[in-house]
């Protein structure tokens, strides 16, 4: 008996401090707000996702404009319904797929929109729910990796209906894009009465192949199908279900790029039971994971902004191979991933900026995946990922900037690719010509003459010199010389675009004759109008020299000029015959544009000027003014995170200017205390002393109790753990 006691008692005693150790553990998914950017032009969406899924089942509430590139906007009242596949703060629509509306009454009145509350609108990590005003149904959504499940609670009507439309789609209409969505194919299957399945072939930003299983908990009856739209393939049914007041229908939908077979073998492993809650409990405890290696002392608001930024951070790329690790490549053939990862929506011309140098630090278990995903992406296509979307180039925006992603991975010791395969991947890509990289007109010039190239010579000129830098990077440290003697020249063209008498980078013809006239303050977009600069002008490109400054600095004739030229990208206001389609650049301070990615490091460059309180003073501004934990707290695009880094790097005080190789330059840390949970129990610490809203300037930098000398501090002086100490005051020192 008194063992029985023992048994209980202890039994007693482990449940007691499991239920400590849980309450004990913080919930950092409480401080994530989902809707932060959903409004104005931030274009991320609320919905549930797992972790770099490949799921995002989320509220549709608009289509087929620029402002609806996630499908979602916060200051609408009324939506369209329910869709499994999202994009997180793009400038171009896709996905969108499966959408799905509950309703009830007359199945012949089948709503094009439902109102719902938005006090009743609620988000967080994995899970959306909202009520639908119309028809007093309750919606909840959660995900795992490859599934979205979906719990609907009728409760003000016997007659209870679900509308599925099978090949619905993000897309901009005819009038506004190029090639608005195309569905190639609709195939559906109805095995049994409580199982869809289907395969859809559907083009807008690439052509994707779409496998679904959707599974009910209850039998469906098909109650209407509606006519085929002139001229459309057209899948979309209404169904009816046999519930009473009060009680729930929940709906699974797994997705696949491989087969049926493969969405629903995910469906299994993933999502096998029929437990809301459960899912969304697991769901919330992956986020937290995550987000748990970042812990802050700071405002509530400050915890919202921070924390937000990181779950945006972590929503892509997402891995889009089945659970077996099958996925479709770029040329529709079937692969096996050896990890089982296959990582797509790669927005390498914003990403690699600063969100893939953040993975190095707080992801660093994803990035040799990511790698290998850019690997094999080439392996097929022969040359490098420049924008992918399910696994499909869609050749958006211009550079090869996979290369600096690869070259950063490789510099800060990654060892899970093959460094020669990665070296000749990136070799390949910046010497075999492929869209945007005509590397025969750019060797030949030194530059890419706007005469030749008749759109954004300027800013490809810039991008391949900073790409080819990277690559001279790589070919060193493999005692390659001959090519990293050739990448170094190659990395130097910027200095020929460099014109002296504006001290601007200005498009030269094949003749070496300047562009004339030349207006520095004409914005354009590329796509759309033409232009010598990618979704900017020449105050914004002209700084774009990532990785030699000093080179520039020279080039405009010393650190006096320099600080001059660049006073003036932020206190001039002048915009003067915008043309085409410039929605991407906002969040304007002067001519800076923090709303687009190539002004991110800009802000820092008064460092390599002895004048660091200007860098200091700006990060504070574009804090207040460009980061703010509301709905439209954005200035512009997510763009897949690369807003997010921005501010997870600055709020701790420095931010990787060059983006490969792992220096960081030092700025003004905006949060009081940051700390980074690293491998092997490591423990980086982020102070910031005597920090105020009179206090923004920095006295002193230490790390581990030793002043900083010069800019900067390295990547390894983040892993190897340890202490970064500022000391802030509330005047300006220049050096």
């Amino acid at each position: 008996m008194k063992k029985v006691f023992l048994l209980i008692f202890l039994s007693g005693l482990l449940y007691a401090c499991n239920n400590a150790e849980k309450a004990a553990s913080p919930d950092y998914t409480q401080y994530v707000n989902p809707f932060i950017g959903t409004a104005d032009n931030g274009h991320t969406f609320p919905g549930a996702c797992a972790p770099f899924g490949m799921i995002q089942a989320s509220p549709q509430s608009d289509n087929g404009t620029w402002k609806y590139c996630s499908g979602y906007n916060y200051a609408d009242t009324t939506l369209q319904g329910f869709v499994q596949t999202c994009l997180n703060g793009t400038g171009v629509p896709d996905l969108g797929d499966i959408l799905i509306l509950p309703f009830t009454g007359d199945q012949q009145n089948k709503p094009d929109e439902v109102r719902f509350d938005k006090i009743n609108e609620k988000a967080s990590p994995g899970y959306y729910g909202v009520t639908l005003s119309d028809f007093n149904i309750d919606v909840e959504l959660t995900a795992t990796e490859h599934t979205a499940f979906h719990k609907y609670t009728f409760k003000g009507d016997d007659q209870n209906y679900i509308y599925i439309d099978l090949l619905s789609g993000l897309w901009d209409k005819p009038e506004s894009a190029s090639e608005p969505r195309i569905i190639k194919k609709g195939e559906v299957n109805m095995p049994d009465d409580k199982t869809i399945t289907g395969h859809n072939i559907v083009k807008a930003w690439v052509e994707r192949q779409v496998f679904y299983a959707i599974r009910f908990d209850r039998p469906y009856r098909v109650i209407d199908e509606l006519p085929q739209e002139k001229d459309k393939i057209t899948r979309k049914y209404i169904l009816g279900f046999d519930i009473k007041e009060g009680e729930s229908v929940q709906v699974k939908i797994a997705l696949s790029t491989v087969s049926i077979d493969g969405a629903l073998a995910s469906m299994e492993k993933e999502n096998p039971a029929w437990d809301f809650e459960a899912v969304k409990e697991s769901t919330r405890s992956k986020w937290n994971e995550l987000l748990s290696r970042v812990e802050i002392t700071g405002t509530d608001d400050q915890k919202t902004s921070f924390y937000t930024s990181l779950y945006h951070l972590f929503i892509q790329p997402n891995n889009i191979a089945d659970a077996d690790g099958k996925y479709r490549g770029v040329n529709d053939s079937i692969s096996t991933s050896p990890s089982g990862a296959y990582y797509s929506t790669f927005s390498l011309w914003d990403t690699y900026r600063a969100a893939h140098p953040l993975y190095t630090i707080i992801a660093p278990e994803r990035v040799d995946g990511m790698v290998q995903s850019m690997l094999a992406h080439h392996k097929i296509q022969g040359f490098l990922p420049i924008w992918t979307l399910w696994g499909k180039e869609n050749y958006c925006m211009i550079g090869n900037h996979s290369i600096p992603v690869i070259v950063d991975a490789y510099l800060k010791g990654f060892k899970g690719f093959d460094a020669e395969e990665a070296y000749q991947a990136i070799k390949e890509s910046s010497m075999r010509s492929h869209f945007n990289s005509d590397w025969e007109t750019y060797d030949k010039y030194g530059y890419y003459p706007f005469d030749i190239i008749k759109a954004e010579s300027v800013s490809r000129t810039l991008e391949s010199a900073y790409d080819d830098y990277c690559v001279a990077q790589m070919a060193k440290a493999l005692a390659k010389t001959e090519d990293y003697e050739y990448f170094t020249k190659r990395a130097g063209f910027y200095k020929n675009l460099f014109d002296t008498e504006t001290n601007m980078m200005r498009a030269k013809d094949s003749q070496g004759k300047w562009r004339t006239p030349f207006n520095s303050f004409l914005l354009s977009h590329a796509y759309t109008s033409g232009g010598d600069y990618t979704e900017g002008n020449a105050w914004q490109y002209t700084w774009h020299v990532q990785h030699d400054v000093e080179g520039l600095i020279s080039l405009m004739g010393g650190k006096t000029t320099f600080e001059t030229k660049l006073d003036s990208l932020f206190f001039l206001s002048t915009t003067t015959d915008n043309t085409g389609f410039v929605l991407d650049v906002t969040g304007l301070i002067g001519q800076y544009a923090h709303g687009n990615e190539p002004s991110h490091h800009v802000a820092y460059l008064y460092n390599y000027v002895d004048r660091k309180d200007k860098t200091q003073q700006l990060i504070r501004e574009i804090f207040d003014r460009f980061y703010l934990a509301k709905p439209d707290g954005l200035c512009g695009n997510d763009d897949c995170g690369q807003m997010s880094a921005w501010y997870i790097f600055s709020a701790m005080g420095f931010y990787p200017v060059n983006p490969s190789g792992g220096e960081y330059i030092l700025g003004a840390p905006q949060i009081e205390k940051v700390s980074l949970a690293l491998p092997d129990n490591k423990i980086f610490t982020m102070e910031a002393k005597d920090l105020s809203k009179e206090n923004k300037y920095v006295k002193s930098v230490e790390l581990n109790g030793v002043p900083v000398k010069g800019l900067s501090i390295h990547h390894k002086d983040i892993m190897n753990g340890g202490n970064l100490v500022f000391t802030m005051t509330d005047k300006p020192i220049e050096k």
